[in-house]
C-alpha cells in the first residue's frame, strides 16, 4: 500500500482568469477503487493531467507509483492489435493478455486484426486489458463506458471490481456502484473523499443539500427583515438630521441624530454579515434549469425510411437486415451490441458512404443534426463554432448557460473543454 498526496495544489490554465484548483490538499490510498465524480468542466480530466505531470502547477503532488491513463493514445492504429498491445504492456505474456480479454468477453481473434477496424467498444476493452497488465502501475480511467452498450458496461464494471488501484471518472452511477469503494467528489467549492459507492455518497449529498436549502430559506427571511429595519433606521436618521435646521437646541438634536445614524449603520453591518453567511452556506448547492429544445418545422410526416439495410465491414454483414421509418415527433432508440453497426447506420442517414445493402431514403429538404461519438476534431472558440455551423450565437450560448456552462468558458478554445462539455457544444 502507498499513498498519493496532494498538498496546497493550485492550478489555472495559462491566460485564464479561472482557477481550476485552489489550495487543494487530499490524500488517496493506491489500493482504493476510487470513483471520481463532478459536473462537466469542474476539472476531473485536468487532475488526471496534473497527476501525469503534463501541466505546471503550484503546490506538491507526491506518489510512489507510476501512472497510466485510459484512453491510451494509439499511434498508427492500422497496425495489428497484438503489436499495439505489446507496445503498451511489453512485460506481459500472451497468455495473460488472453486471460484478460476472456474476462472482458472479447474474441481472441481481434489480436490479429488491425486496431483501426475494431469497434469502439472492442478498442475500449483491449486497452483496459493491456493497461491493467502493467505491474505496479496505477491506472487513471477516464469515461471507459462511453462507447459501450448496457451489457458491456455491466461487464466492464464487474471487471474493474476484481482489480485494485485505480481512479475512475464516470457519469454512469450503475458502473460506479458496481466497482468502486471510495468516492472523490469535485464540488463547487471543495474536493471531498468518502468511503462507499456512488449511491451512499449521493444519499449523503442530498441530505446536505436539503439542510443547506432549508437554512437558506430561513436566512433569506432574516435578511429581508434586516433590510426593512435598515431602511427604517435610515429614514429616522434623515428626519432627525433635517430637524436640526432651525432647532433651538442643536446639540441635543445632533446627539439624537448621531445615535440614530449609529443604529442604522449597525443594522447595515448585520445585514452584510447575514449576506456573507448566506454565500458561505450554499457553497456546494447544485442547481439545474429546465431545458427545452424545439426541432425545426418540417412540412411532411415521414422524415426517413430504412428498408432491409445491413451494414458491411470488409464485405461481411455485421447485422441482420433492418427496416424502420422515422416520423415527425417520434423518438426512436437504436439498440444493439458493440460493433453491430449502430453508428454506421446513423452515418448512412447523414448521407455518408458506408458499405451496406438495402435502401435508405431521406425526405427532401430535411435538416439533420448529429452528435458524434468522437469530438476530437472540434477547435476554436464558441463564436467560431456558431459561425461555422450557421447557428445563432446568442441562442447557442443561452442554451449552454442552461447546461451549466460558465460565461468564462465562452472564450476558451473548445480543445480545452472536457469531453462532456464538447458533447454539450
Amino acid at each position: 500500500m502507498s499513498m498519493i498526496q496532494m498538498e496546497h495544489l493550485t492550478f489555472s490554465y495559462p491566460g485564464s482568469f479561472d482557477t481550476i484548483f485552489e489550495d487543494v490538499s487530499i490524500q488517496l490510498d493506491t489500493d482504493w477503487k476510487l470513483g471520481f465524480i463532478g459536473r462537466n468542466g469542474r476539472g476531473k480530466t485536468t487532475l488526471f493531467q496534473l497527476l501525469l505531470g503534463r501541466y505546471e502547477y503550484s503546490g506538491t503532488i507526491t506518489s510512489s507509483v507510476q501512472f497510466d491513463c485510459f484512453p491510451y493514445p494509439v499511434t498508427a492504429p492500422e497496425r495489428l492489435t497484438e503489436e499495439i498491445l505489446q507496445e503498451i504492456c511489453p512485460a506481459a505474456e500472451q497468455w495473460e493478455l488472453m486471460r484478460e480479454l476472456s474476462d472482458l468477453e472479447v474474441e481472441l481473434e481481434v489480436l490479429w486484426r488491425p486496431f483501426s477496424v475494431l469497434s469502439n467498444g472492442e478498442q475500449t476493452k483491449v486497452l483496459l486489458a493491456a493497461l491493467f497488465l502493467n505491474e505496479g502501475h496505477f491506472l487513471l480511467i477516464d469515461e471507459p463506458t462511453n462507447h459501450l452498450d448496457v451489457r458491456a458496461r455491466a461487464l466492464v464494471s464487474a471487471y474493474l471490481k476484481r482489480k485494485k488501484g485505480f481512479i475512475l471518472i464516470s457519469h454512469d452511477r450503475h458502473v460506479l456502484d458496481g466497482c468502486v469503494d471510495h468516492i472523490l467528489s469535485l464540488n463547487r467549492a471543495n474536493i471531498e473523499v468518502q468511503s462507499g459507492n456512488f449511491s451512499s455518497w449521493m444519499e449523503n449529498f442530498e441530505r446536505q443539500q436539503s439542510f443547506e436549502l432549508a437554512q437558506n430559506e430561513r436566512l433569506k427571511k432574516d435578511i429581508g427583515r434586516l433590510q426593512q429595519a435598515a431602511k427604517r433606521s435610515a429614514v429616522w436618521s434623515d428626519r432627525v438630521e433635517a430637524a436640526k435646521v432651525g432647532a433651538a437646541d442643536k446639540g441635543y438634536v445632533g446627539h439624537k441624530a448621531a445615535k440614530m445614524m449609529k443604529r442604522s449603520k449597525a443594522m447595515e453591518a448585520r445585514q452584510q454579515k447575514a449576506i456573507r453567511q448566506k454565500s458561505m452556506l450554499l457553497k456546494n448547492t447544485e442547481t439545474a434549469e429546465l431545458l427545452k429544445l424545439s426541432p425545426l418545422a418540417y412540412h411532411g410526416d415521414l422524415l426517413a425510411s430504412v428498408s432491409g439495410v445491413s451494414i458491411e465491414y470488409d464485405g461481411k454483414a455485421v447485422c441482420e437486415p433492418v427496416s424502420f421509418t422515422v416520423r415527425r415527433g417520434e423518438r426512436i432508440v437504436l439498440d444493439g451490441k458493440n460493433g453491430s453497426g449502430k453508428s454506421s447506420l446513423l452515418k448512412l442517414l447523414l448521407g455518408e458512404p458506408i458499405a451496406h445493402t438495402g435502401t435508405v431514403t431521406i425526405s427532401s429538404g430535411l435538416v439533420i443534426s448529429y452528435v458524434p461519438q468522437d469530438t476530437s476534431h472540434l477547435h476554436g472558440n464558441l463564436s467560431d463554432f456558431a459561425r461555422e455551423n450557421r447557428i445563432e450565437e446568442s441562442l447557442f450560448k443561452a442554451i449552454l448557460r442552461k447546461m451549466d456552462f460558465e460565461r468564462s468558458q465562452f472564450d476558451k478554445d473548445i480543445r480545452e473543454f472536457s469531453g462532456g462539455q464538447k458533447k454539450k457544444s
